[in-house]
């Protein structure tokens, strides 16, 4: 054979193969439906971000507290607490998509009314901590039914590469909000940071009234909404493989996820920097998330995703070991980079795992359970990181978290055998 003719049969196999792999990474985007809620959650998503960013720094402008900061992540995820069950119910007995455009409308109208208040020179700490609060309420309703929805989306064969994708627009998002906000906040302030978010909701609303589903057929009910939730519950604590994803999430909600809120006073006190810096932090998980998710979304039909979760068990403590003693901002993004990408190796099989596990008659609800456990639990990481951050230091509560995440690692590897055994 020809030499010429050699290369281009290789070339011709590397391009086929690019090609499959492509097309595995993006399989769900051949779903129209999907296609309108990515690039409408992508929109909206940003905005969300930039939003995030800007309060925070705006908290800790305003108070110079990193315990307020806290409180302010605790209150912004108590009605997770509160209503994420009901949340699950509401998922299964409603039109998912009617529930979805609800919450986001709600969420759209609270960002307005704080970029009103910020316009007008007369906001306060005690305003954010109501207008975070509702916005969980929001959020309460609309994690279970937004998790859920996936199916409606795609087909079931297509169901894992879904929920890759859904984390890969979520942290393009983490990559570009912050960044954008840092920007935006030092150039025209924190309220045009809360106008853009307000105005990006209308992207997904659009998005999701073009879909076109099929007829919501409600499922039997089997008596009161208290029954319905003490159904979700039963199925869980019944199921050991979903009762121990499930607490893993609220693990790694409290210790790494909850550190998180102390960015804010981490850019400015620890590394000496600024607004911008916070952005380049937190935009700095985001990519580490977003490489995270895309490569889960890549191996989608391998057989593999416990022993992912494993990988990420291990490296996310000793990423945050790594972090908490970092002192030069190009290795603190580093290592925040490391810790987005570990903790998308647990979070996204935790729920590839559960959802390819559970029956669809009980989907909300169970997911619902995970959504409160997780989403509950990073509050309560808040509320803690801000209190022992304001009695010792940001670097020994982050220190603390990578040594008890450490312990469960082992714990895991040694006791909890079937879970890196999923296929």
């Amino acid at each position: 054979m020809k030499r010429g003719a050699g290369s281009a049969i290789r070339a011709g196999i590397v391009s086929a193969k690019t090609t499959a792999l492509w097309q595995d990474t993006f399989a769900s985007l051949k779903h129209n439906n999907y296609r309108l809620w990515f690039y409408g959650q992508i929109v909206s998503l940003v905005g969300t971000w930039m939003q995030s960013t800007a309060q925070g720094y705006l908290v800790y402008q305003l108070t110079g507290s990193p315990a307020y900061l806290g409180l302010v992540g605790f209150i912004g995820g108590l009605p997770s607490l509160l209503f994420t069950l009901l949340g699950g119910v509401a998922a299964d007995r409603l039109p998912r998509r009617n529930l979805l455009v609800v919450t986001q409308t709600a969420m759209m109208i609270l960002a307005f009314i704080l970029a009103a208040l910020t316009f007008a020179n007369l906001v306060q700490p005690w305003h954010i901590l109501i207008l975070a609060f509702l916005l969980g309420v929001a959020n309460a309703f609309d994690a279970p039914a937004r998790v859920s929805f996936v199916l409606e989306l795609v087909i079931r064969e297509d169901m894992t590469n879904a929920i890759a994708l859904n984390s890969t627009m979520f942290n393009i998002a983490t990559i570009i909000g912050p960044s954008v906000a840092g920007l935006t906040y030092a150039a025209l302030g924190p309220a045009w940071c809360f106008t853009l978010n307000g105005i990006s909701f209308i992207a997904v609303i659009v998005a999701l009234l073009l879909m076109r589903l099929k007829p919501f057929v409600p499922p039997p009910r089997h008596g009161s909404t208290l029954n319905d939730l003490t159904v979700g519950l039963r199925y869980v604590f019944a199921d050991r493989l979903i009762l121990t994803l499930t607490g893993s999430a609220g693990l790694v909600g409290i210790l790494a996820l909850g550190m998180m809120t102390l960015l804010p006073a981490w850019a400015k006190d620890i590394l000496h920097g600024d607004v911008t810096t916070n952005g380049w932090l937190i935009a700095a998980r985001g990519v580490g998330s977003l490489i995270g998710a895309l490569m889960l979304a890549s191996l989608g039909k391998r057989k593999i995703r416990g022993k992912l979760w494993t990988v990420g068990s291990f490296v996310m403590p000793l990423l945050l070991l790594f972090f908490a003693v970092l002192r030069w901002l190009p290795f603190s993004l580093i290592a925040l980079v490391g810790i987005g990408w570990s903790v998308m190796l647990i979070i996204n099989n935790n729920n590839a795992m559960i959802q390819s596990r559970v029956e669809d008659d009980v989907r909300g609800r169970v997911m619902s359970v995970y959504t409160l456990v997780f989403f509950g639990a990073m509050p309560l990481g808040s509320l803690i990181a801000g209190a022992v951050a304001e009695k010792f230091s940001e670097p020994l509560t982050v220190l603390m978290s990578a040594i008890i995440l450490a312990g469960f690692s082992v714990a895991a590897w040694a006791f909890l055998p079937y879970v890196r055994k999923q296929e």
